[in-house]
């Protein structure tokens, strides 16, 4: 007969963490939060200490009746909610609602849902941390009064629809920054001089780098051309050889936002998707006859901590697989990556190193086991002995100018043999050495390439570079990137093209409002700062109320401000020459998730909508009389389609061109865009050719 009741968030814990405890312990979910603050006003008694006026949420009532009654039938409630903030106010709102005695030691957490973690936790319950719970309040309650203060002044002001918030705001004003920086960006002309060489049937390359001794970089095509001259010919003679060993180390275990930015690198994940299918991972899988296992540890964590349990399994592992000489000498730690960082739970690893990815294999779905392989192989890399690089730099002299070229290779792979962590630009580093060379040997060039660029301007965020960018400015905490993200889009403040952000003229007008009277909002440092001041609160070194007061004390007098000088401002949409095929009107552009689509000008009479179509210049390779548009699928993926559908049917994810594909006559190739570049391809045969992009400057 059960005696205990333990309470978890989800169906999907409570499923795993039932098949652990046995019999004499009931397990059940409550759905997340069970209490919150009201939608339809503010909620906050700001006059009397920020007092929180919280309400059962909605569609919660049958939960609540089901815990309550279970709660009467046993004689200990155990509340076991994720170890964190967030995971402290669900349990500390439940045992209210239960009417739990303060005092009672009630609150259970682990940082993995294992069979060991789960029982260990349960043989030391604590009582409720009102630090964390007032923590969460308090990050509550100041976006509650900064979104439901400034939002009615934007929808009075402005237009309807509209949300301010502390961090989002912070995320659109980095995005029109780097708009603004890319459209006052001024390209400089750079030359390049290449000397292609060959010693013992190796080739390889070398880069112009000085001339008569002083290093001097080649503006225009005078600089180049007094080069060329001054190279007297094409003979290289070699004047100095370098050769060094170095070493390389590994990249951290997982924090979230790093695992989110490897995810968006690697497998192109969004930031939600990242963390919906870490969250099933922690949950638990079935694994046959091993039963449901959470196959991770928690993942929202910003700490980079690994227990010693975990270090001296991965130790083992690497023994058994790799050899001892994949062992470093002392188990690595890594330190924390900002004052900020939390160090409540560990980094995000995998609950048994031998769980492998090939192992998983057979018990979950292709997401699952992508975002598995990814956290398994960095963090076993993670406790792996260091890459040794051979690198050697050689001079060789053409008369007064000097070229430099450049090789490594690896001597000793180390933690490579089993995970590099990705560049944001999607390159994949090559180790190519030289051929050997000694001091004095001449070489004849087998070409001398100069070649004009361009500074390009710094590239638009990917979802990647902006969690990476708010996270070293200590803005937001591992639970905000995914949310924050998905709210700037849906406001319409930003859209997404090519995977990239793009500001909205919406987003614009808001962020000048907010720079105009709440410039404090948009200040990195000063959210940063706040950041900083709720986690005093966790530590218990300082008090929410008094937080939330010196806050409000200056935004209270600048709402009063903004009430009074804030100009009203009416948004026109911009007329389309479409007509409406329903009702006759024209057609206005207007601003969606995924960026502009048209609307019918009769909004509310008439609801009809449709894309923007694109020409892209390239004749349907199937009917060869349509022209290829490009489209957005309901998931604001962008693909390609004949505009004589439903008469002609091609459709093609990858980009059509008109270039005919030199092995099949027939063919046209299509632009293939990976992490590793842009190739052309052809549909039908295995031809692929290489195209050159300038780098981006970031």
């Amino acid at each position: 007969m059960a005696d205990s009741l333990v309470i978890v968030e989800s169906p999907a814990k409570a499923k795993t963490i039932g098949k652990y405890l046995g019999s004499k312990y009931i397990v059940k979910a409550s759905m997340g939060h069970i209490r919150d603050l009201p939608k339809s006003q503010i909620g906050v008694e700001v006059e009397n200490d920020f007092n929180p006026k919280y309400i059962t949420i909605r569609g919660k009532g049958s939960v609540l009746k089901e815990l309550k009654d279970a709660s009467k039938k046993v004689k200990h409630v155990f509340l076991a909610a994720d170890p964190d903030r967030e995971g402290e106010a669900i349990a500390w709102h439940l045992a209210h609602y239960l009417e739990l005695d303060d005092k009672e030691t009630c609150r259970v957490v682990f940082n993995e849902i294992t069979k060991q973690a789960v029982k260990d936790a349960f043989k030391t319950p604590r009582k409720i941390n009102m630090d964390l719970v007032n923590a969460q309040q308090a990050r509550r309650i100041l976006d509650r009064l900064v979104g439901y203060k400034i939002s009615p002044l934007l929808w009075k002001k402005v237009k309807k629809g509209l949300s301010a918030g502390r961090v989002q705001s912070v995320a659109v004003k980095l995005i029109i920054d780097r708009e603004n920086e890319i459209d006052a960006f001024v390209a400089e002309e750079y030359w390049s001089i290449t000397a292609k060489l060959n010693h013992e049937k190796i080739p390889f390359e070398a880069k112009y780098y000085a001339i008569n001794g002083t290093k001097q970089e080649l503006g225009n095509e005078a600089e180049v051309q007094k080069v060329l001259a001054a190279m007297k010919g094409d003979s290289f003679t070699v004047s100095e050889v370098r050769e060094k060993e170095r070493l390389r180390n590994p990249a951290p275990p997982f924090i979230t936002s790093s695992l989110q930015q490897e995810a968006a690198r690697k497998l192109s994940f969004r930031a939600a998707k990242t963390m919906s299918v870490a969250q099933q991972l922690y949950e638990g899988v079935e694994l046959g006859k091993e039963g449901t296992v959470g196959l991770i540890t928690y993942m929202r964590t910003d700490s980079t901590r690994i227990s010693p349990v975990a270090q001296e399994e991965a130790k083992g592992y690497i023994v058994e697989k790799y050899g001892a000489d994949y062992v470093p000498e002392q188990p690595r730690n890594y330190t924390k990556k900002n004052s900020n960082a939390q160090d409540a739970h560990e980094a995000i690893r995998p609950t048994s190193i031998y769980r492998d990815p090939d192992s998983m294999k057979p018990f979950l779905s292709r997401d699952q086991l992508r975002l598995y392989k990814l956290v398994w192989e960095r963090f076993i890399s993670s406790q792996m002995q260091s890459a040794v690089l051979d690198t050697m730099t050689v001079d060789l002299q053409a008369g007064d100018t000097t070229f430099r070229a450049a090789g490594s290779k690896v001597k000793f792979a180390g933690f490579m043999k089993v995970y590099v962590e990705g560049n944001d630009d999607g390159t994949v580093e090559e180790h190519k050495f030289l051929p050997p060379l000694a001091q004095g040997d001449v070489i004849k060039a087998e070409a001398i390439d100069p070649k004009q660029h361009f500074t390009q301007p710094p590239p638009r965020y990917t979802e990647a570079r902006l969690v990476k960018t708010l996270e070293e400015l200590g803005i937001g905490r591992p639970s905000t990137y995914a949310p924050t993200l998905e709210t700037i889009q849906k406001r319409g403040y930003v859209a997404i093209e090519e995977k990239k952000f793009t500001p909205t003229e919406l987003g614009d007008l808001v962020i000048q409002l907010m720079e105009e009277f709440f410039p404090e909002i948009l200040n990195a440092e000063f959210t940063a700062n706040m950041e900083g001041n709720l986690d005093h609160v966790e530590e218990g070194t300082e008090d929410w109320v008094r937080v939330l007061a010196n806050f409000y004390e200056s935004f209270e007098k600048r709402l009063e401000v903004a009430e009074e000088e804030m100009k009203e401002i009416e948004i026109q949409d911009e007329v389309s020459d479409e007509i409406c095929e329903k009702c006759g009107r024209h057609l206005v552009y207007k601003m969606g998730r995924f960026g502009k689509f048209l609307a019918c000008s009769g909004f509310p009479d008439c609801r009809n909508t449709k894309p923007i179509v694109k020409d892209i210049g390239v004749t349907c390779p199937k009917c060869a009389e349509g022209k290829i548009i490009e489209r957005r699928s309901k998931k604001g993926r962008v693909f390609y389609g004949c505009d004589q559908y439903p008469g002609c049917d091609y459709v093609s994810w990858d980009k059509p061109t008109n270039k005919p594909c030199p092995q099949c006559s027939d063919a046209k190739l299509v632009e293939k865009r990976n992490r590793s570049g842009v190739k052309l391809l052809c549909p039908n045969c295995a031809y692929t050719e290489e195209v050159v992009e300038e780098e981006e400057q970031d």
